[in-house]
């Protein structure tokens, strides 16, 4: 054992990835960078204050007709200490994506918690056919993202496991799995707490512009949906192509050696109360979509021809307005989803335990929400302090104007906009060798990157996009990502001189796959101008006369 973890030291001193890992180890804890960032806002914002440093905005209109005049101010400034500082509580409180995510994740606890996103995984992949293994675990774990945690300690395991008992070498399952959980966690056919994290932040970042902009959870639906199918096949070709023949020919069991006993082993075949649980929860969730349907549109009105109607006056969930366009009169619809989500999760995750057994009653559920609020308490130290740094940065108009400047000098650069898209993938991919958590990076980048591409016309949904291609695709080859130790162990129990280098080089070609393909995807996204969710286009156009 002993020359085994030296052996493994060694490992991680090699190479560009040992580089990665030591000076990744090196930096803070993502709260003390938001600190030590405070800081440093802090004092720019003097300097630059004193400096005189100011642009022109772009929306807004002087009294004598001229532009309006953005310009630097300290935070050191009498108004600024007293806002800061009394308002402490409200900057907090008010940060957008701190209501979104908490309100997501009670739902989510009860559905993880109660076992319905680890059954459903487990029940995807096993019952895929032998054929076409390897596009259903990639499919599988995209979709899996929407439960987090639970893709990572359940469907990696377990892919392991389904491709050794058909045969083939188990680790090409583990890599497929960690591929599509990790590389593609942008990836998915439907809207998660991810939607509600990340645009959260962009609604905080769009106000400098445009103070009435609303978030739209479903802002990124199309793309995120094309996404998952542009990385399929290529998850799937690395796997069959590249992974596998390079692993050699499997000779092992169909077992790992160490499994402990059945109630750990992902492999286990479904109770007959899980699959109950299963079915129940599926209506549960036809209920909620049934419901919003009937919430959003007046089935009566529609039948009668607006001779009788539902409610006998407006429809909850939509703007009834003849004046606006039908996306403006679908904003309640989209600003509900959150809600939507929340009550989703909880009653198909209610009707699922209610008939796995593994909830006995409401204060089971009561537990199960108070657990997943216990879980987030490390996300609300992070949002302290990042609502702090951006409420700071909004305040020195440091981020307008670096956004100004950074708008004119790409529109000097002459680089048309799909390319700077691409950019933004890529910076956004090499960035996240450094800093793994994708809130914190949003946190760091929106303020500039948002009101940047607002002013070049991109929409702060595309924006969005365009980051999460990047904050995905180089997960899978950073030690510093949390769950990679997981893998590792995962992939032992199969083959147990498997090291730190040996899942490094399988996950490259993942990486610089997932990312070439996303790259050429978001430039031609935003050539071909597609619409990027219901509502949501690549296009913008400022406010004007604010």
């Amino acid at each position: 054992m002993a020359n085994e973890n030296t052996a493994e030291t060694v490992e991680h001193q090699k190479g560009i990835l040992g580089l990665i890992e030591r000076a990744g180890n090196r930096l803070p804890d993502p709260v003390f960078i938001f600190l030590y960032l405070i800081i440093v806002m802090a004092v720019v914002s003097q300097v630059t204050a004193w400096l005189g440093l100011a642009v022109d905005h772009p929306t807004r209109v002087a009294p004598d007709g001229g532009p309006a005049q953005v310009e630097a101010i300290s935070v050191f400034s009498a108004a600024a200490l007293q806002h800061l500082l009394v308002e402490m509580p409200e900057i907090f409180t008010g940060f957008h994506p701190l209501g979104y995510v908490l309100v997501v994740m009670l739902g989510a606890g009860v559905a993880e918690r109660a076992g319905l996103f680890g059954t459903a995984m487990r029940a995807s992949v096993r019952n895929a056919p032998a054929l076409l293994l390897t596009p259903a675990v990639a499919l599988i774990a995209m979709i899996g993202n929407l439960a987090a945690d639970a893709a990572y300690v359940v469907l990696i395991p377990l892919a392991g496991v389904i491709f050794a008992a058909a045969g083939r070498h188990p680790i090409a399952g583990i890599t497929a799995a960690f591929a599509g959980v990790s590389g593609g966690f942008s990836a998915n056919l439907f809207p998660g707490q991810l939607d509600a994290l990340l645009f959260g932040i962009t609604e905080e970042a769009v106000i400098q512009l445009a103070p009435d902009w609303t978030m739209n959870i479903a802002g990124n639906w199309y793309f995120i949906m094309a996404m998952t199918f542009v990385f399929l096949p290529v998850i799937w070709f690395v796997t069959d192509r590249i992974i596998e023949p390079r692993l050699g020919r499997w000779t092992g069991g169909a077992t790992p050696g160490d499994v402990d006993d059945a109630d750990d082993d992902p492999s286990a075949p479904l109770t007959d109360r899980q699959k109950a649980g299963l079915r129940n929860a599926l209506v549960a969730i036809i209920a909620v979509v049934a419901l919003w349907l009937v919430l959003t549109i007046d089935f009566v009105a529609l039948v009668t021809g607006g001779a009788a109607s539902m409610y006998g006056g407006d429809v909850p969930l939509l703007n009834e307005d003849p004046t606006l366009s039908l996306t403006q009169q679908l904003v309640p619809f989209f600003s509900s989803l959150v809600a939507g989500f929340m009550i989703l999760f909880i009653l198909a995750g209610w009707a699922y335990g209610a008939t796995a057994g593994t909830i006995k009653n409401h204060r089971d559920v009561v537990e199960m929400m108070a657990g997943a609020m216990k879980d987030m308490g490390y996300y609300l130290v992070l949002a302290f302090f990042a609502a702090y740094f951006v409420e700071m940065f909004n305040l020195s108009q440091l981020g307008l104007i670096s956004a100004v400047n950074g708008a004119d000098a790409i529109r000097d650069s002459g680089l048309p906009l799909p390319l700077v898209l691409g950019l933004l993938v890529l910076f956004t991919g090499v960035l996240n060798l450094f800093v793994g958590s994708a809130s914190a990076k949003w946190a760091l980048l929106a303020p500039v990157l948002v009101p940047m591409l607002m002013l070049l016309s991109v929409s702060p949904e595309m924006a969005t996009a365009a980051y999460r291609v990047g904050d995905g695709a180089t997960n899978i080859i950073t030690p510093l990502m949390v769950y990679f130790p997981l893998v590792l162990v995962f992939a032992r129990r199969w083959v147990p001189s498997f090291g730190l280098g040996s899942l490094t080089a399988s996950m490259v070609p993942y990486s610089m796959w997932l990312l070439i393909s996303g790259i050429l995807m978001t430039i031609i996204w935003v050539y071909l101008g597609l619409p990027l969710g219901p509502g949501a286009s690549v296009a913008y156009e400022l406010p004007q006369g604010m």
